[in-house]
C-alpha cells in the first residue's frame, strides 16, 4: 500500500527561485515530489532565469511576476492565485537582499536608504506575505507560511545590516504568528546554517562562516546541501506540524546551541 505524499493536493507559491543552488528551488523540487502543485515568481532581469528554472524541475510550473516592494506586484499575485486555485495553503517566503554597502563591514558608514532597501525587502515584505496572502491560506484548513532565516542572536562577520533585517524577521514572525494564529494559519521561520547560494556571493565574511560551521556543527554541515533545509521547510508547509507556530526551527548541524568546536567521531 502507497503511503500518502506529504503535500498531496496542497497549492503552494514559492519565491526566491534563482538558481538550482538555491534553498527555494530545493524546496520547490521536494515539495512537488511530495505531491504540490506550485507556483514560482520572479522579478526583474531574474524573472526570465526563473521561468527557465522552472522547466528543469519534475513538473514545469508557471512563474509570476513579483517584486515585494510594489504592492500593486502583491495584489496582482494574490488575485491570479485567487483565479488559479481559490486559496493558498502555503508560502514560502525566500526573499533577502542587502546593498553591499550595508554588508561587508559597512555597519557604521551605511547611509539610511540602504538601510531601508535591506529592512523592506528582508524584513517588512514577510509582514506584507502575511497581509496579502493571508486571505488565502484562511481558505486552506492547514494553512502555512514559511520564511527562511539566519540565527540573528549573534553578530556575525560582515553581515551587518542584514543581521539587523532578519533579527527583525524574527520578531515579525511571532507577531504574525499571533495576528493570523486564529485563521488557523501557521507562521514559522527555518535558520539555516551557511549554504553557497547566488545569495550568500554577497557576504564578504561567508568563508568566515564557513569555518565557524566546519569546527563548531556537532552533526556536521554541507553547505552545498540543501536538502535537510528543504525538508523542515516542507515538514512545515504540510499539515503535519498543526499546533508549531511563531517558531525558529535550526537546521544548522546543531551549531546554534553550542559555544566551541569538538571532534566528531
Amino acid at each position: 500500500m502507497t503511503e500518502p505524499k506529504l503535500l498531496s493536493g496542497k497549492k503552494i507559491l514559492i519565491t526566491g527561485v534563482l538558481t538550482e543552488s538555491s534553498i527555494a528551488y530545493g524546496v520547490a523540487r521536494m515539495a512537488q515530489e511530495h505531491g504540490a502543485e506550485i507556483v514560482l515568481t520572479g522579478f526583474g532581469r531574474g524573472l526570465r532565469i526563473t521561468e527557465a528554472i522552472a522547466e528543469t524541475l519534475p513538473q514545469p510550473c508557471d512563474v509570476l511576476e513579483l517584486d515585494v516592494t510594489k504592492p500593486e506586484h502583491l495584489d496582482a499575485v494574490s488575485d491570479a492565485l485567487y483565479a488559479r486555485w481559490g486559496h493558498l495553503d502555503g508560502v514560502l517566503h525566500s526573499v533577502a537582499f542587502a546593498p553591499p554597502s550595508a554588508l561587508g563591514g559597512g555597519f557604521l558608514t551605511a547611509e539610511w536608504a540602504e538601510v531601508a532597501t535591506a529592512l523592506h525587502i528582508s524584513t517588512y515584505s514577510f509582514a506584507a506575505f502575511g497581509r496579502v496572502f493571508g486571505p488565502l491560506l484562511a481558505k486552506s484548513a492547514h494553512g502555512s507560511l514559511v520564511g527562511l532565516d539566519f540565527d540573528a542572536s549573534l553578530a556575525w562577520p560582515g553581515y551587518d545590516w542584514m543581521g539587523v533585517a532578519k533579527a527583525g524577521l524574527e520578531s515579525c514572525c511571532r507577531y504574525l504568528a499571533q495576528a493570523l494564529g486564529p485563521q488557523g494559519t501557521r507562521v514559522n521561520l527555518v535558520a539555516c546554517g551557511p549554504l553557497r547560494t547566488l545569495a550568500a556571493r554577497g557576504i564578504g565574511g561567508f568563508d568566515q562562516l564557513d569555518r565557524v560551521w566546519a569546527d563548531r556543527a556537532p552533526l556536521g554541515w554541507d553547505q552545498t546541501d540543501t536538502e535537510p533545509v528543504a525538508r523542515v521547510v516542507c515538514a512545515l508547509l504540510s499539515p503535519w506540524l498543526p499546533s508549531v507556530t511563531g517558531e525558529i526551527l535550526h537546521v544548522d548541524g546543531g551549531a546554534h546551541a553550542v559555544g566551541a568546536g569538538q571532534e566528531r567521531g
